[in-house]
């Protein structure tokens, strides 16, 4: 972690602690370090919040001032952006946009030239730069002067490409969407629609303060009340960028990212396209998820949590499905980052090639109840250390045995322990966090 960028880039409120002053210099830096022994090319997408603008023309600016040609797509997903820049030969990518947070944050993803998340050597410089802890970048001038071109083709031709994945017509299933009044209203309606489906949509009218408001994947609950209104087959909810999806079946239930990953891996086994039979979960996925692969065969490997590390871990060892809970999903022959998008394709894929229901599939997946709480500390460490803490830990994993787990772990980014279990009833989540909480508060 730097003192600006985490786990998926530069992220504040709005000119708060991510002002346009910083977005300007992330540009200036960019601009001057893709273009050292070339004339730059950055391809930048916004999602739909009001800041979004702002921040790119600042970043535009800066980027130009270094010498770097700009080339806009627009909103857009960020998925795109990474698609463009790897099949467009562009140095470097740039995304406007803070995910699932509210309207007020706002963020600034940086794409490699191979459609990955930037390097984190990289993202130091650009934290020493901000902070004056390097020398000043020269100014580009006369015919360097970089330029910009409106590049709203790249994103069309991102949305050619989904609609030419999947074999089947959709145009027996009627599907609703939640496209979270974010980035997904630019595109997903459009590549249902053209595979023929009967497309219901809701959240699908930005205007700029209302992206993630009430709706969308972290807030499913109004796909949830719609797919039973409309009795629909399936519906999909997108978070802010769309790199994310989570999905509801026929009956209004919630299908997570954990039940994403069982139901596409299963499928790919059986057709013989999962390597080694491999997922990769972050060890935050929920135990139901690990029982039902060891029924089937299935095998999975844990990272941290973070997309980040589950695609490191799939790029190292030639793994094509990994993702979380949260309903970051990557199909690494299709996509170098998560896509709600693509996920929601595939899901489409497995529905129409079995010929039964999203809920069928999913049943076969127990979820055990699970409980999350934070507590602030002031030293994570000797918290952590503690021996009455290392005692009621051991306590919890002895009781727990097989039908369940407990997992503490340090916030990346606050002041935070979280402590989480999973059991087969709400009520002993609730004790065993309780008492691992309480240990922690009386040793701190």
């Amino acid at each position: 972690m730097g003192k600006y960028f985490g786990t998926d880039g530069f992220r504040g409120e709005a000119n708060v602690n991510l002002t346009v002053e910083h977005a300007y210099k992330v540009g200036r830096f960019l601009g001057w370090y893709y273009g050292r022994e070339h004339k730059a090319q950055v391809v930048i997408g916004k999602d739909t919040r009001r800041s979004s603008y702002m921040f790119e023309y600042s970043l535009v600016a800066g980027l130009t001032a270094s010498g770097a040609d700009v080339y806009l797509l627009h909103v857009t997903t960020t998925p795109s952006v990474s698609y463009v820049v790897r099949t467009e030969g562009f140095d470097c990518g740039i995304m406007i946009s803070a995910s699932h947070n509210p309207f007020y944050d706002n963020g600034i993803k940086v794409i490699n030239g191979s459609g990955s998340k930037l390097e984190a050597s990289v993202e130091e410089q650009i934290e020493d730069y901000i902070d004056g802890r390097m020398q000043e970048i020269p100014l580009a001038t006369r015919e360097q002067i970089g330029r910009t071109v409106d590049f709203s083709a790249g994103r069309n031709r991102y949305i050619g490409y989904l609609i030419s994945l999947p074999t089947r017509s959709f145009k027996t299933m009627r599907v609703g969407l939640d496209c979270s009044n974010g980035s997904a209203s630019s595109i997903a309606k459009s590549v249902f629609d053209a595979l023929g489906a009967r497309t219901y949509v809701i959240h699908n009218d930005p205007d700029g303060t209302n992206i993630n408001d009430g709706c969308g994947s972290t807030h499913i609950e109004a796909l949830q009340a719609f797919v039973k209104e409309k009795g629909l087959d399936v519906g999909f909810a997108y978070d802010g960028d769309a790199d994310r999806c989570l999905a509801v079946d026929e009956h209004g239930n919630v299908v997570d990212g954990d039940l994403i990953l069982y139901i596409c891996g299963k499928y790919l086994k059986e057709i013989g396209q999962l390597k080694d039979d491999m997922i990769v979960t972050t060890v935050m996925s929920n135990i139901g998820l690990y029982k039902a692969c060891d029924r089937i065969g299935l095998k999975y490997q844990k990272t941290q949590v973070g997309d980040k590390y589950v695609f490191e871990n799939m790029m190292e060892n030639g793994y094509r499905l990994g993702g979380e809970q949260s309903g970051h999903i990557i199909f690494s022959k299709h996509a170098t980052t998560g896509d709600g998008i693509l996920t929601s394709l595939k899901i489409m894929e497995v529905l129409l090639e079995k010929k039964t229901t999203l809920g069928t599939l999913a049943s076969e997946v127990t979820i055990y109840p699970q409980l999350l709480k934070n507590l602030r500390v002031t030293d994570k460490k000797a918290v952590l250390e503690h021996p009455d803490v290392i005692k009621a830990i051991r306590e919890v994993e002895d009781e727990l045995k097989d039908d369940g787990r407990i997992l503490v772990r340090e916030s990346g980014t606050e002041p935070l322990l979280r402590v989480m279990v999973e059991a087969t009833s709400h009520e002993l989540c609730d004790r065993y966090v309780t008492k691992v909480i309480q240990t922690m508060e009386r040793v701190m």
